[in-house]
């Protein structure tokens, strides 16, 4: 499941949080986790009131997007932390890790999520690469948009060589755990919202039926 929302944040939205991110203290990303070798960026200070600022502000707007919560199902998520790669710095190969010691409930990461922040041409490399089998799947946003994807992909993000990659990333915990499950459920609702007028009301009712109770008989498992 690898799913990108292209406007998730307005353009007002980005420069805004761009800005307070220009502003705010950053610290070596290895900090929350001293032992990765892969990871060599830069992430904001927690104790930074800027950091409260802009993760709610990306929060609140993800939770309101219908695609979001039809294709992800959250339960709860970690609050939405703005990384920084200056040239040199990159985040090699790596899966995400299961349980996320945030407060005051851990989270269990299901999806990963990045929001791109930097307009892709200001940077050179910073690609984000998931390994999918024997393939791969490259993703470098504009800015404001958002992708999601499962978090026990191995995944990296490429040097960069030019300019500055800044994004926000966040883990979350899916009411519905099982990502091919939640791949089943998200076409379904669009099958619903895209044909479901066009049906007799019956087999719209039907539908909904399947729906319903595939939730209730996936959610929390």
């Amino acid at each position: 499941m690898f799913r990108i929302i292209d406007d998730l944040l307005t353009p007002d939205q980005v420069a805004h949080i761009l800005k307070l991110a220009n502003e705010a203290s950053f610290a070596d990303g290895r900090a929350s986790n001293p032992h990765n070798k892969a990871k060599n960026n830069l992430q904001i200070d927690f104790n930074d009131p800027r950091f409260q600022e802009t993760s709610r502000l990306m929060t609140e707007t993800l939770s309101q997007h219908r695609d979001f919560n039809d294709a992800v199902v959250p339960a709860r998520m970690t609050p939405l932390m703005i990384s920084r790669y200056k040239p040199g710095m990159n985040y090699g190969v790596h899966s995400d890790a299961a349980i996320i010691p945030v407060r005051p409930v851990p989270v269990r990461s299901d999806v990963s999520c990045t929001i791109f922040l930097s307009d892709p041409e200001s940077y050179e490399g910073g690609e984000l690469v998931a390994h999918v089998g024997d393939g791969t799947i490259t993703v470098k946003g504009k800015p404001g948009s958002a992708v999601f994807y499962p978090s026990t992909t191995y995944h990296e993000v490429k040097p960069v060589s030019k300019g500055e990659r800044i994004v926000a990333i966040a883990f979350i915990e899916s009411l519905i755990k099982d990502a091919e499950k939640r791949n089943l459920l998200y076409e379904l609702n669009e099958l619903i919202a895209e044909e479901g007028f066009n049906v007799s009301w019956e087999n719209r009712t039907r539908m909904e039926f399947l729906r319903n109770n595939l939730r209730r008989m996936w959610d929390g498992e």
